[in-house]
């Protein structure tokens, strides 16, 4: 049992700190490989159907196999079994193309606690500025080459852009197309408020499918809220009832400030999160292999 965990999808756990790719990994080498970020509370894995369903249409954008999803359910109970580290866990699902050699794709689970900053940020929200990534509207339809959609180990330009945020004073980043139309944020997805309406960009502008988005609208409508999923613009976010980027393990985050301008505090956040199927009650249980 172990604060940190490492099992292998071929079977098995092994030693986190022990070496585990070989030098000619693709992964490593190219960033060629997909990856899911699972929380985990009370042994729960929630929304692993999702996740597992995201991550095979990463790889198929990617034009590699991904293997029996069984296999990977498997893996994921392995690394929460060994968990020893608290009511929540942090679990990674990586997949890489393998060797550039050839052979078989590399796959494994890794199990962490959950940062000290992740939980500051669910509790005190955040401050964000706009950044472009430099594409336009429909580029994702018109160059599947860019992967814009798939959550691939290529994460280096997202981290980059957080780091110029905490250069602006900032924590976070909304990324913009070059019209100004609101994509996504570095590691979640956004959700504004204007009213009893909940909006959200729609994927076909090249952003990934939000798991934790999904399931905030799923469970909004019979709240009593109504959902859109629709393009925004900057302008909106600054004239929304409230502002939030959803994530899987910072789940529904409030953004208290954008580009160094107040956002109205209505107290919606404690409301939306608990429409989340969180901890035991619902939930994704992985089925014991």
């Amino acid at each position: 049992m172990s604060e940190r965990v490492l099992a292998l999808l071929n079977g098995g756990l092994a030693d986190p700190d022990a070496p585990l790719l070989p030098a000619d990994d693709l992964g490593v080498l190219r960033g060629d490989g997909v990856f899911e970020t699972v929380l985990v509370v009370d042994g729960v894995a929630l929304e692993l159907t999702a996740h597992l369903a995201r991550l095979a249409r990463s790889a198929a954008m990617l034009e590699f196999d991904v293997p029996d999803l069984r296999a990977w359910q498997g893996c994921a109970q392995t690394a929460i079994d060994a968990w020893d580290g608290g009511r929540e866990m942090v679990l990674k699902l990586i997949l890489t193309r393998g060797s550039q050699f050839g052979g078989a794709v590399t796959g494994y689970a890794m199990g962490t606690p959950v940062s000290p900053t992740v939980l500051a940020q669910r509790r005190d929200g955040v401050a964000a500025v706009t950044l472009t990534r430099g594409t336009v509207p429909d580029v994702a339809g018109r160059a599947p080459w860019l992967l814009l959609g798939a959550k691939t180990l290529s994460y280096a330009v997202n981290m980059a852009a957080l780091r110029h945020a905490a250069q602006l004073g900032a924590q976070d980043v909304v990324f913009t197309a070059t019209d100004g139309s609101v994509l996504e944020g570095a590691t979640s997805t956004v959700v504004i408020a204007q009213g009893s309406t909940l909006r959200t960009p729609p994927t076909d502008l090249g952003i990934l499918p939000g798991t934790t988005q999904a399931a905030l609208f799923r469970a909004a409508g019979p709240a009593g809220w109504h959902t859109r999923v629709e393009p925004l613009q900057v302008a909106d976010l600054l004239a929304a009832d409230g502002v939030w980027l959803c994530s899987s393990v910072r789940l529904i985050t409030r953004v208290h400030t954008l580009n160094g301008h107040p956002l109205p505090d209505t107290g919606r956040t404690a409301a939306l999160r608990g429409l989340l199927p969180l901890p035991a009650a619902r939930g994704d249980r992985v089925a014991r292999q």
